[in-house]
């Protein structure tokens, strides 16, 4: 099954080893699913690992090693469709990332981009619940 999973997931999974985005981190990188990433993506991950509030918990090692599994992760896609319809246009390329490869999930934190539901036939759910779907 292929899935998105929103910056702000990976940001958590490195703030904290519990909860919900640690345990999906830990699921992709034991096979559970193929991530979908882009090189946007990956760039925004780096540049949030730089903010201050981030920076003062998270290593510089922590931060190189998941930019370095990003960057091997099964689908990492160079150009993204233009695709709109994010509350924020600054989500957009998460929305393209799904329907470009026609993920089955974006999960996501986010609560706006949790009202959206769904885009295209990607469904998009919270990191509980995906959780949860992966537990079955």
């Amino acid at each position: 099954m292929r899935v998105v999973l929103d910056t702000n997931l990976f940001l958590s999974a490195l703030l904290s080893a519990a909860g919900p985005p640690a345990r999906l981190i830990d699921a992709w990188r034991a096979g559970r699913f193929e991530l979908v990433t882009s090189r946007e993506q990956i760039e925004e991950v780096k540049r949030a690992a730089r903010y201050e509030k981030i920076r003062s918990y998270v290593s510089h090692a922590a931060v190189g090693r998941l930019v370095n599994g990003l960057r091997a992760a099964e689908i990492v896609l160079k150009r993204l469709p233009l695709v709109g319809g994010a509350p924020d246009p600054g989500d957009d390329f998460l929305l393209a990332m799904a329907v470009a490869t026609d993920a089955e999930f974006l999960v996501t934190g986010d609560k706006a981009l949790l009202s959206l539901k769904c885009v295209a036939d990607t469904r998009i759910v919270s990191a509980s619940r995906f959780a949860a779907i992966l537990g079955r």
